[in-house]
């Protein structure tokens, strides 16, 4: 009966998680093919909700954080996603930084967040391959989560790291790579079967690079003494909860996009390098 009970507790939060998704992904979906002025105006809200909910959350642990200063501090990422569109990194930097006048925890919160949301409208704006670059990052992001849900679920076993999050495992976080990988893969069979090396090595690489965005979140919280950072997606808690991975992988995404000009940002410019390295290594 324990262990029953105990199984049934793993899938406690599926169906509030398998309908927080029927409602998000159509949204998500709409949003991201639209693209343009639609894309921009839906990142520079979420920009302002995370921003928003982060602050709240500093202000729940202790911080002195008005609610006119958590309404201010949404202003950063609004301003952040207008200079993505045109490019002005330099810019969105220096806006960044400024937030600093807040205190040092809040600099923490607003960098990722207007990093995050930037780098997936200068994705998304990117000629030509916007929507596949924007449409990859975000897809390989949601197959690492949801595999290392089902993975850590299914199979479970010993804890990744007990202290920071409690519920991860080492099949959830395996799980997750080989999702993230192959669904990285699937782009590039799609839409660069010249580069299938590329897609499946950056998919791997993104969904690494989420996790890692992941367990600092939970890193951060836990040192918080914060147990969620906002209770909007029933089954994922708040807007970070959801988007920590992206927020941090989208950046690394954005910088692959440097070695390409016309083609998907996995087929960037050192791929043969790493082909050349393969071949030399396997007989």
């Amino acid at each position: 009966m324990k262990t029953g009970q105990a199984q049934s507790g793993h899938w406690s939060d599926l169906r509030s998680r398998l309908l927080s998704a029927a409602v998000m992904i159509p949204i998500a979906a709409f949003v991201l093919i639209k693209g343009g002025v639609i894309f921009g105006l839906a990142m520079a809200l979420l920009g302002a909700g995370l921003a928003y909910e982060g602050a709240t959350m500093l202000s729940q642990s202790g911080d002195d954080i008005s609610q006119w200063r958590r309404v201010l501090l949404c202003a950063w990422p609004v301003i952040c996603v207008a200079m993505a569109q045109r490019g002005a990194w330099s810019e969105i930097i220096y806006v960044c930084s400024v937030s600093w006048i807040f205190g040092w925890r809040c600099l923490g919160l607003i960098v990722p967040i207007c990093l995050g949301v930037s780098s997936l409208v200068y994705l998304r704006f990117w000629p030509e391959t916007g929507l596949i670059h924007a449409g990859f990052v975000v897809t390989v992001v949601v197959a690492s989560d949801s595999f290392a849900y089902l993975a850590g679920r299914l199979i479970g076993g010993k804890k990744l790291a007990p202290r920071i999050s409690p519920n991860k495992t080492w099949s959830g976080a395996l799980g997750g790579l080989s999702g993230a990988a192959l669904v990285g893969l699937i782009w590039a069979v799609i839409f660069s079967p010249g580069c299938l090396f590329g897609g499946f090595l950056t998919g791997a690489f993104l969904g690494m690079v989420a996790q890692a965005g992941d367990m600092a979140e939970s890193a951060t919280k836990r040192w918080l003494g914060v147990k969620d950072s906002g209770r909007l997606i029933p089954g994922h808690g708040g807007l970070l909860d959801r988007l920590d991975g992206l927020l941090v992988a989208a950046p690394f995404a954005a910088l692959l996009t440097i070695g390409v000009t016309h083609q998907p940002l996995w087929c960037f410019a050192f791929l043969s390098a790493w082909q050349d390295l393969i071949s030399a290594i396997l007989p």
